[in-house]
C-alpha cells in the first residue's frame, strides 16, 4: 500500500459490552477478505464468546506483544509488527484501552493513529461511555466513573461511525443466556452497571451522539468567502454570527466538569471553543495547568492571563475575541464578614452584559 496518504478510520460505536460491535466488525472483515482485500486482525479481544470467535476463522492474526510489568505478563497490540506487515486494513478491538506501562504510547487510540499515519485503514470498536465529554453524564446517570476515555475529536475525525444497536431488553436477555459473560459475572453485571435503567440511559446517549455525528457528516462546509473587487463594498454576512464559547478555568477539581460541559456544547453548536485561566500571585498554577493540559487534549485553544482582577480579565478577553457564551464554575461562598461583596462570578455576569454566562454547579452523588 502507498505510504503517501493517511488511512481511513471506521468506528463501530455501541452503548455497552455485548451489543455486537466486534461481531459486526468481523462480519465486515470477512466480506472484505472474500473480495480480496489484504486485511489482518491487529488486536482482538474474544471474551470467551464462541459466536464472535468463529467470525475470525480465515482471518490472519498478528501475534500480540508480551510486556512484563510489576512482575506480571501482559499482552498488547504489536504496532511495529503490523507496520512491518503493511496490510491494507487492520482490525483493532477496544479503541479506548490504556496500554500497560512500557508500551511506546499510552493509549490504543494513539496506536491506531500510528497505523493511520502509515496509510493503513483501521476498523475499531468503542462504547459511548468512553467519550471524554460524556464522562460526567455517564457518572451522573449510572454512578460509574469510567476511567478509560477517548477525546471526542478522535471519534469525530473518523471517516465513518457505525452505531451498533440492540434494545436493553435484548441485551439483558443475552446476559441471562451467558452469551456476554459467564453466569456468575452476568448476574452481577445485571444487578449493577447493566441494570435496565442504566442501559436505557447509555443507549439514549449513544443514539444522540450518533445522530449528531450524522448531522455533522451531512452538513456541507461553509462556502469560501469571495473577495470584493477594488472599489466594491464587501457583501454582508448571511445568517447568524458563529458561536464562540469561553471556558473559565481555575485550579479547582470542578474545572474538569466545566471543560467537558463547555466542549460538549461547543461540539453540538459547531462553535469555536476557547479556555482561559487568570493567574495571579495568590493562586497556584500547578492544578490549573493540569486542567489546561486536559483542555488542550480536547483541542480547546487555551490562554493564560496574568491579572489581579479575574472578572475584568475574563470579560475583556471575551469582548476582544468575540465570545458569545462564557462558562464559569460556581464561586466559593464568601466568609460572613464579606457577604455583601460581589463574587468573581457575579462580577463576570454584571460586566458581560450582552454575553450569555452559564454557571455550572459541581455535581455530587
Amino acid at each position: 500500500m502507498s505510504q503517501n496518504h493517511k488511512g481511513r478510520l471506521k468506528v463501530y460505536l455501541g452503548y455497552a459490552a455485548g451489543v455486537g460491535k466486534t461481531y459486526r466488525m468481523l462480519e465486515e472483515a470477512q466480506e472484505m477478505r472474500r473480495q480480496g482485500v489484504d486485511i489482518v486482525i491487529a488486536y482482538f479481544e474474544p471474551h470467551a464468546r464462541p459466536e464472535t470467535i468463529a467470525k475470525t476463522e480465515g482471518l490472519e492474526t498478528i501475534p500480540r506483544r508480551v510486556i512484563s510489568y510489576a512482575g506480571s505478563q501482559f499482552e498488547e497490540m504489536d504496532v511495529d509488527a503490523v507496520l512491518r506487515r503493511k496490510p491494507a486494513v487492520a482490525l483493532v478491538d477496544e479503541f479506548a484501552h490504556t496500554n500497560v506501562p512500557g508500551c511506546d504510547r499510552t493509549k490504543r487510540w494513539q496506536d491506531v493513529h500510528t497505523l493511520l499515519d502509515a496509510g493503513i485503514d483501521v476498523l475499531t470498536t468503542v462504547n459511548v461511555q468512553h467519550l471524554e465529554s460524556l464522562n460526567d453524564e455517564v457518572w451522573k446517570g449510572t454512578g460509574v466513573r469510567v476511567r478509560e476515555t477517548v477525546p471526542d475529536w478522535v471519534v469525530d475525525d473518523a471517516d465513518e461511525v457505525v452505531f451498533v444497536d440492540l434494545t436493553p431488553h435484548a441485551l439483558r436477555n443475552r446476559l441471562e443466556r451467558g452469551v456476554v459473560y459467564k453466569a456468575e459475572k452476568a448476574q452481577q453485571a445485571m444487578d449493577n452497571f447493566f441494570s435496565e435503567a442504566n442501559l436505557n440511559a447509555l443507549r439514549e446517549l449513544a443514539m444522540r451522539h450518533a445522530a449528531h455525528e450524522l448531522e455533522e457528516k451531512l452538513t456541507p462546509p461553509p462556502a469560501a468567502a469571495i473577495e470584493p473587487l477594488p472599489g466594491e463594498m464587501p457583501a454582508p454576512e448571511k445568517g447568524p454570527a458563529r458561536e464562540r464559547i469561553l471556558i473559565c478555568l481555575t485550579g479547582r477539581p470542578s474545572s474538569a466538569v466545566l471543560i467537558r460541559r463547555g466542549k460538549r456544547v461547543a461540539d453540538y453548536l459547531q462553535a469555536d471553543c476557547l479556555a482561559i485561566h487568570v493567574a495571579n500571585a495568590a493562586n497556584s498554577s500547578e492544578p490549573a495547568e493540569r486542567h489546561l493540559t486536559f483542555a488542550r487534549n480536547l483541542r480547546i485553544a487555551t490562554h493564560v492571563i496574568q491579572s489581579d482582577d479575574a472578572a475584568g480579565a475574563i470579560t475583556t478577553f471575551a469582548r476582544a475575541n468575540r465570545i458569545t457564551q462564557i462558562f464559569v464554575g460556581r464561586s466559593r461562598p464568601l466568609p460572613w464578614w464579606q457577604r455583601f461583596r460581589e463574587t468573581t462570578v457575579q462580577r463576570v455576569v454584571r460586566q458581560s452584559r450582552d454575553i450569555r454566562v452559564t454557571i455550572v454547579a459541581e455535581r455530587r452523588r
